[in-house]
């Protein structure tokens, strides 16, 4: 059984550090394995990251134009045929959409017209669809918007 009093590492799990430049026997003596000449031989050599060998680099070649919003409006949204679940003349609010599963998480909520709606609702949401609201009213229902 493997206690704290009897932990060992596994052979070979431990790598000894290379000790460069220590004479010729060692493997890595005179050049301490750097090569001869060239910017990666020299001390501070090296490219920076994003260096691509004198082509021009990534970052230069994609365009910067544009700009992205830093709160950008994330709706979740539902479709007219997902409210067909409730009962006929039912209040459908926010809460209620998401007890049912039909909305995830806390932002604004907007309900789509794909699909069909037969009967009366009172349908409560941040935002409709034009085609959303026409099929709601057309069916006798009401359409509120929450700010």
């Amino acid at each position: 059984m493997v206690e704290l009093n009897n932990l060992t590492t596994p052979k070979g799990s431990r790598k000894r550090k290379k000790r460069v430049g220590r004479g010729p026997g060692s493997g890595l003596g005179t050049y301490s394995g750097r090569g001869v000449k060239g910017e990666n031989s020299r001390s501070g050599g090296g490219v920076s990251p994003g260096f691509e060998g004198g082509q021009t680099p990534f970052i230069k070649r994609i365009p910067k134009k544009g700009f992205n919003r830093k709160k950008s409006q994330g709706y979740s949204v539902v479709n007219i045929r997902e409210l067909n679940r409730f009962k006929k003349g039912a209040e459908v609010t926010i809460e209620k959409l998401r007890e049912e599963g039909l909305v995830k998480g806390k932002g604004p909520v907007k309900i789509l017209g794909d699909g069909e709606i037969d009967f009366k609702l009172t349908v409560h949401a941040h935002k409709f669809s034009k085609v959303a609201r026409e099929k709601i009213e057309g069916a006798g229902g009401k359409a509120i918007e929450n700010v």
